[in-house]
């Protein structure tokens, strides 16, 4: 007995040693799992936790017991056989000094609901062997499970092997549940081999459950079979053949924080406006100080001082959500029958004369001629469509100096002038800025900006894969566009969204406005150089959006033409490419259905062709896009200078409008509030937002891109201090292309 008293002394530290580590490691991890479960964020991951827990107290208690029992027996062997097998265990890795280690660093996205607290598999494919299927676990994680693979976290893991696998060229990824299955979503993983050479493996896509996943260095499965087109209506961009947002891809849906706080302002918008007390009224305004006018900003507090003034009512069509419209006049159309009799033009010259000076600039609304506006509660609206001459006045101002409402000449449709009563003349340019709303909704943010981002994106997923540098190039700037798309056709653009609700270019209006303007459409109108020229907009002053577009498509074709030119030296490399090939074939099929006249190329045959279309899919997610959708709220806030819809038809004959024809001509109660709350919300910049430039995934490896990426932000960092300072000196600023303002996509 007297053997074993040394023993049994030493048990009691041991016992004691192993009930504290029972405590220690479950104390935490019980803790953990019940704050996952009281805040709603992970119930799977709780239970996890707690069996684990559970099996480490049951190893702990085993262990106890085999010493126990080593004392009760006085068999010395047994607990010295026991203690060799423990010393065995933790000092294995020292038997492994001959094996080649390979660094395994795994990134988890940041994005709420990435992690995964399944175990992960990994197998390592050489061009001389492969490793074993090897477990990624850490000494940490093998105890709490959630560390490894948690949100936001990088980790690093050893994987050993006999010999050198020689260069890398694929690994096998899987992923298995312990109880339940909780899917993950990594975002690449680096490896670094004995000989000290790193390799890439983007991942960016969800790892479900039982599923051997295979990436290629530097390449991953692309998404060829997740995506499909369909055919919204005919005569328009194809889009994604998805019913509503769980039937895209994970990779494409939104976070949960912008999932989030979408759904929040969607909901709250009316109550955040104050609004919802207004929202089902069926009331007019009495007066024109009874109409809501809740949360402003500066420029729509602006808007409301100055929406009156023929300057202001200029200055939009240059700087407003709506610059691409006004054109250069060197000659009236024949339908708009402006004399000189009519005119008072400064300095007493004539029409013809300031046409030739280039001073004259045009309005023309023709692709709302004859549209069938919507009928709302049983009452029809009206939506003209009008043609506005404007006139560059010695002071620089852009001044509206003719207007007619409809596109046919007649005695019923005059045309108004500055000279006629005040609300003869206002109200001509209540139904100016009426039409406006609808041509700039839904020709130039809807379609120029939303429907083709979405072509461009799906022609991506599903042509090009991950390894290949336009895929690497563009996929920052589809970022939620897919999801965003198909948000807007169930809330704003179906039967039962807010057009069809509230806007006078709803119902069988909003078809034949997309099918006209998708048939003007043309290459050459989405490339600012073009455009701007093609428009005769090259030199009018104080025209900020052709200056910082013009500005901004220099600095993104710079990047492109850098990046591309890294990867194609020569034309003929452009040809070869099938990939490349079918993407813009795709885009020219679905996007411009297949119409040669429009100028979109069919396919590439150049290096500069591929670099300028390129740079187009960038500008128009991005700069071109915000243009159209930031300032909504900021010209669109004071109702009566972007009335959504008209309940009157406009005044045939000249002197019969006032102020109390005008109220019953504004939109009512109702669908001003839901305009307003509509128009809050797309104008929103969420959190989870990335701006022009700044790329959180890194898709490229390669030292030189990586350069063109920071030399990208440098420009852009550059540009928008210029953007601040001139902004400093005007009246009314111009930021809607201010790159820390605009996102990398359509995603709002």
């Amino acid at each position: 007995m007297n053997d074993s008293k040394p023993l049994e002394n030493g048990t009691n530290t041991i016992l004691t040693a192993v009930n504290s580590i029972n405590l220690i490691l479950g104390l935490p991890i019980n803790s953990y799992a019940m704050c996952l479960i009281l805040s709603g964020a992970g119930g799977t991951m709780a239970s996890e936790l707690f069996f684990l827990n559970l099996i480490v107290s049951v190893l702990t208690s085993s262990l106890a017991s085999v010493f126990y029992f080593a004392i009760y027996c006085n068999i010395k062997m047994i607990a010295v056989a026991w203690s060799a097998i423990m010393l065995f265990y933790v000092s294995v890795p020292s038997f492994q000094r001959n094996m080649v280690k390979y660094k395994v660093t795994v990134s988890t996205a940041g994005t709420s609901m990435a992690f995964t607290t399944n175990s992960v598999f990994i197998k390592l494919v050489g061009r001389e062997g492969e490793s074993k299927r090897t477990k990624l676990t850490s000494i940490i994680g093998a105890v709490i499970g959630a560390v490894d693979f948690f949100q936001g976290t990088a980790s690093t893991f050893s994987v050993d092997c006999p010999v050198s696998l020689g260069e890398l060229v694929l690994i096998e990824l899987e992923k298995k549940a312990l109880l339940m299955a909780v899917d993950w979503f990594p975002n690449k993983i680096e490896i670094e081999s004995p000989e000290g050479d790193i390799y890439h493996f983007p991942i960016y896509r969800l790892i479900a459950n039982g599923q051997t996943h295979l990436f290629k260095e530097a390449k991953a499965v692309p998404l060829l079979v997740l995506v499909w087109w369909d055919i919204a209506e005919e005569g328009i961009p194809h889009c994604m053949k998805a019913g509503n947002p769980l039937d895209l891809p994970y990779e494409v849906r939104f976070t949960f924080t912008k999932s989030t706080e979408f759904l929040f302002t969607l909901s709250t918008g009316l109550v955040e406006l104050n609004l919802k007390c207004l929202a089902n009224s069926k009331d007019t305004w009495k007066t024109i100080n009874d109409i809501a006018y809740v949360k402003s900003t500066d420029i729509s507090d602006y808007v409301r001082e100055h929406w009156k003034e023929d300057a202001f009512f200029g200055h939009q069509y240059l700087n407003g959500v709506n610059p691409i419209l006004i054109r250069r006049c060197t000659a009236l159309p024949d339908n708009f029958p402006v004399t000189n009799d009519m005119l008072s033009i400064h300095g007493g010259r004539s029409l013809e004369e300031e046409m030739k000076n280039g001073n004259m600039f045009l309005l023309d609304y023709k692709n709302l001629d004859g549209v069938e506006a919507n009928i709302i509660n049983g009452k029809q609206q009206y939506l003209m469509a009008p043609l506005v001459l404007l006139h560059l006045t010695p002071e620089r101002k852009l001044r509206p100096i003719a207007i007619q409402l409809k596109q046919k000449p007649s005695e019923d449709n005059p045309i108004f002038l500055p000279t006629d009563s005040e609300y003869d003349w206002l109200m001509a340019k209540i139904y100016v800025r009426s039409a406006d709303f609808s041509d700039h909704q839904l020709n130039f943010h809807l379609l120029r900006t939303h429907l083709l981002a979405e072509v461009f994106t799906l022609s991506l997923l599903r042509n090009v894969p991950m390894v290949h540098p336009l895929y690497k190039l563009l996929i920052p700037h589809t970022r939620f566009t897919l999801q965003i798309n198909n948000l807007a056709r169930g809330f704003l653009i179906s039967k039962k969204g807010f057009f069809n609700n509230y806007a006078a270019s709803g119902g069988k209006a909003m078809k034949t406005i997309l099918q006209r303007s998708t048939a003007s459409l043309t290459y050459s109108s989405l490339c600012p150089p073009d455009d701007i020229k093609e428009r005769g907009m090259d030199s009018v002053p104080g025209y900020y959006y052709r200056d910082d577009a013009l500005q901004l498509w220099a600095i993104i074709y710079r990047f492109v033409e850098g990046i591309l030119g890294y990867y194609y030296h020569t034309d003929a490399e452009v040809q070869k490419d099938s990939e490349l090939q079918k993407w813009i074939n795709d885009i020219f099929f679905h996007g411009f259905l297949a119409e040669a006249s429009t100028g979109v190329p069919q396919s590439l045959s150049s290096v500069g062709e591929l670099v300028k279309f390129v740079t187009m899919v960038i500008f128009t997610g991005s700069a071109q896009h915000s243009a159209a959708n930031s300032g909504q709220f900021d010209y669109g806030g004071w109702m009566p200078n972007t009335p959504i819809t008209l309940r009157c038809p406009p005044p045939t004959t000249k002197g019969s409008s006032s102020q109390s024809s005008m109220l019953e001509a504004l939109p009512d109660v109702a669908a001003t509030a839901n305009g307003l709350s509509t128009m809050w919300l797309l104008s929103k910049q969420s959190s989870d937002f990335h701006p022009l430039g700044h790329y959180k995934e890194e898709h490229f490896s390669e030292e030189i891109p990586c350069k063109f990426i920071l030399d990208f932000k440098a420009e852009l960092a550059e540009f928008g201090a210029a953007v601040n300072a001139r902004n400093q000196t005007l009246e009314v600023p111009y930021t809607y292309m201010d790159p820390q303002l605009v996102e990398n996509s359509v995603a709002v």
